[in-house]
């Protein structure tokens, strides 16, 4: 099967990597140290629908026309991760372009060419909900550190915000929905690899995501 090949492709990748991680570079030099798999499992009597597991919303599914789940660029998928969490206090509980401030006086610039992981200690069985981000915020992260995507823990209804879906589209952007174990995960260090299913025509598809952390 096609999404067989595909993720035991992307498994000898990240073996390389570990590997060569591990035997080059002078000593005390930082490392991966191991894989946490982010995907989920299968809700129980919801097999059938589209967001029973981890999937990835292309840009496709956004503005037809663009990029497909199989059409993303392959670099695209190899990121740094970074991790911000969203306030539980705040009624609309999205990350503002205050926090993104806040976060980076603490952490640091967010890396240039990032996938910017958004914990909401919410449960993935809840109903589907907005991206977690306040359009400026994300539009910001795009702009400003090339932000390509981000994950979260629910499912997302991104038609609630046609603003934030255009410009995640138009930045080619991508959105992983239903991701686990993300707190877990420090803020930042680790490195992330998305493994979509190689069909053009999906917008959206299933996904296993994994990350390296050192």
């Amino acid at each position: 099967m096609k999404i067989r090949s595909f993720i035991i492709a992307y498994a000898l990748v990240l073996a390389l990597l570990l590997f060569a991680d591990r035997r080059t570079g002078p000593k005390g030099e930082n490392r991966y140290s191991h894989v946490v798999d982010l995907t989920g499992a299968e809700i129980s009597g919801r097999a059938a629908s589209p967001a029973a597991a981890t999937r990835i919303i292309s840009p496709a599914a956004l503005i037809p026309g663009t990029w497909s789940a199989g059409q993303i660029p392959a670099e695209r998928l190899v990121a740094p991760l970074v991790v911000m969490d969203v306030k539980a206090s705040e009624p609309s509980r999205q990350i503002t372009l205050e926090e993104i401030a806040a976060w980076e006086s603490v952490h640091g610039v967010v890396p240039l060419g990032a996938v910017v992981a958004i914990r909401s200690g919410s449960n993935k069985e809840t109903a589907e909900i907005a991206l977690p981000i306040s359009t400026d915020a994300a539009k910001f992260l795009m702009d400003a550190r090339y932000v390509l995507g981000f994950t979260i823990e629910t499912h997302a209804n991104l038609t609630s915000d046609r603003t934030l879906a255009r410009q995640l589209a138009l930045h080619g952007s991508y959105v992983v929905d239903g991701a686990t174990r993300l707190s877990t995960l420090p803020e930042t260090g680790s490195l992330v690899i998305v493994a979509p299913i190689k069909t053009k025509n999906m917008a959206e598809a299933p996904v296993r995501i994994m990350a390296m952390v050192k």
